[in-house]
């Protein structure tokens, strides 16, 4: 099947996140006529699947995620988001770039390589999931990797299909990411009459020279992977909508996106450590969705390189911004792991669209890219 049709395909099926919806059926089915022996690893309301052709080591593992964000207000859509429809040499639907797109020129490369190479050396794996996009990230990608140790299945290269080129498939490589640490604040005061603010304590002026100091706060300088760690302050919440009520709490959440020169424990120590020089009474709660990582130059990256140069005659750039990722959960176990994959700049957004001729480029630079790592030269 050509990578159009079965993008296309995938496209159809409205799988919201944490929803599958029958996406993965359609790859199971595909891999296992290419004979991939296949997994199905449910967790929750999320479906995962792990697909392995071969035995050997090394193993190559392409990862992805078939569900999508929900697709907003439906009327302002030019075409239906599940009805994927060309127009003007794009392809238009929810998942066009992030990432069904992705996955189907993952399969389609796949079927190109095994045709021309029955023999290599290693075996290729698949690891995909519905739980990508929204709260249920902990039942899809770290339920296979637990499966796979396991197994005793140790990844050696990892190829995440996100979005991550920026004008053209290939021009940017994300060899790593920051981290990601959310905090939830509440500031304590008393509740009173605007009238008598001396029988009242106002949480949200307490609050406000703690805030500014946050937010000119330099964390670190980062280092030559990773711009400086930055804060945001995201939602921020006080008041019973009467206007003459002092509130009794504040309520706000903000974001770090740290370099790796700022651990989120850091982090919260020195955080809490400016809201208590401000003495104020409160309350938080972290969470730490993602730790910072890196992939350092080395036989993927190498190999990343020249696929894209001898497929679309481009130098890719290696890039740790933007947001996180599952490749988080796949660094840890030591594998070499980079974000190759189609245009991003339509992502998440109403009328998400990708070029036809990007599907057909990434599909050569993921078969070259196997050739470059699973043929002895």
């Amino acid at each position: 099947m050509d990578v159009l049709t079965l993008t296309q395909e995938l496209i159809e099926i409205p799988s919201v996140t944490p929803h599958d919806a029958g996406c993965q059926k359609v790859i199971q089915k595909y891999l296992s006529e290419l004979g991939f022996k296949t997994v199905d690893l449910p967790s929750g309301p999320v479906s995962n699947l792990w697909a392995q052709y071969g035995t050997e080591a090394p193993l190559f593992v392409f990862a992805g995620h078939t569900d999508v964000v929900p697709v907003g207000e439906l009327k302002q859509w030019k075409f239906d988001p599940f009805k994927p429809t060309i127009h003007e040499g794009y392809l238009y639907g929810r998942g066009a770039q992030d990432m069904k797109s992705g996955i189907a020129a993952m399969m389609v490369a796949v079927e190109h390589f095994l045709k021309k190479h029955p023999k290599f050396n290693g075996s290729i794996g698949f690891l995909i999931t519905s739980g990508e996009e929204g709260d249920e990230y902990q039942h899809g990608t770290p339920v296979v990797i637990d499966y796979l140790k396991s197994q005793n299945k140790t990844m050696t290269w990892c190829v995440v299909g996100e979005p991550s080129s920026e004008k053209v498939s290939g021009d940017t490589v994300r060899n790593g990411r920051r981290g990601s640490v959310h905090a939830h604040l509440t500031v304590h005061g008393i509740q009173g009459h605007v009238a008598y603010p001396e029988r009242a304590d106002n949480p949200i002026h307490r609050a406000l020279p703690a805030l500014t100091e946050l937010t000119q706060e330099q964390w670190d300088n980062g280092d030559e992977y990773f711009r400086p760690t930055s804060m945001q302050i995201s939602n921020i919440n006080a008041g019973t909508g009467a206007a003459n009520v002092i509130p009794a709490d504040l309520q706000l959440r903000f974001n770090f996106r740290n370099s790796p020169e700022s651990s989120s424990s850091s982090l919260e120590k020195r955080t809490e450590a400016i809201l208590d020089q401000h003495d104020l009474k409160y309350s938080i709660q972290w969470h730490v969705s993602g730790d910072p990582f890196i992939t350092k130059p080395g036989k993927l990256i190498e190999a990343t390189n020249k696929a894209v140069m001898k497929s679309v005659q481009i130098k890719p750039s290696l890039n740790t911004g933007g947001g996180t990722s599952d490749a988080r959960f796949i660094a840890p176990t030591g594998c070499e792991v980079v974000e190759l994959g189609v245009p991003g700049d339509t992502i998440h957004q109403i009328n998400e669209k990708i070029r036809v001729e990007d599907l057909t480029k990434m599909v050569t630079i993921y078969e070259t890219l196997l050739e470059e790592l699973l043929l002895t030269h």
